[in-house]
């Protein structure tokens, strides 16, 4: 497994970009535009560890983040997504967004945070029991 990212949602992203950028010293590797969505996503990295990135969501209609909604989630790349899913399925723990398209499921730690697992390289083929599963709870 690598790790991938941590994201954070923000308000402003003109501010958050001047205090990551201009204050920490961390520099945009990409950056990705969702109209359909009505987001952008912008992928941050320090020059000396840039495999380890702070994605910042930026919802471009106005929304109030509580209750910790602003941290978003950890992202980690698996070799295989269906046996993670089924690993952890198996150690009891509840698969919030089953990998019903082969690339990318969400569960929660004990402490309730928010992960993202997404399948290294290209998706794998759609496969029962995953296709068929429902969410469960968020994420």
């Amino acid at each position: 497994m690598k790790y991938l990212h941590t994201m954070v949602r923000v308000h402003d992203l003109e501010a958050s970009l001047r205090f990551y950028c201009e204050g920490l010293g961390l520099h945009e590797v990409r950056r990705k535009e969702v109209p359909e969505g009505r987001f952008t996503l912008l992928f941050l990295a320090a020059k000396e560890s840039p495999e380890a990135e702070l994605e910042l969501t930026y919802n471009w209609d106005p929304e109030t983040y509580s209750g910790g909604r602003n941290f978003g989630h950890l992202a980690f790349e698996v070799d295989d997504i269906y046996a993670t899913c089924d690993h952890l399925q198996g150690m009891g723990i509840t698969i919030n967004r089953p990998p019903r398209d082969g690339r990318m499921a969400f569960v929660r730690s004990p402490d309730d945070i928010s992960i993202e697992l997404l399948q290294r390289g290209d998706a794998q083929p759609a496969k029962e029991p995953w296709l068929s599963m429902a969410n469960q709870g968020s994420w």
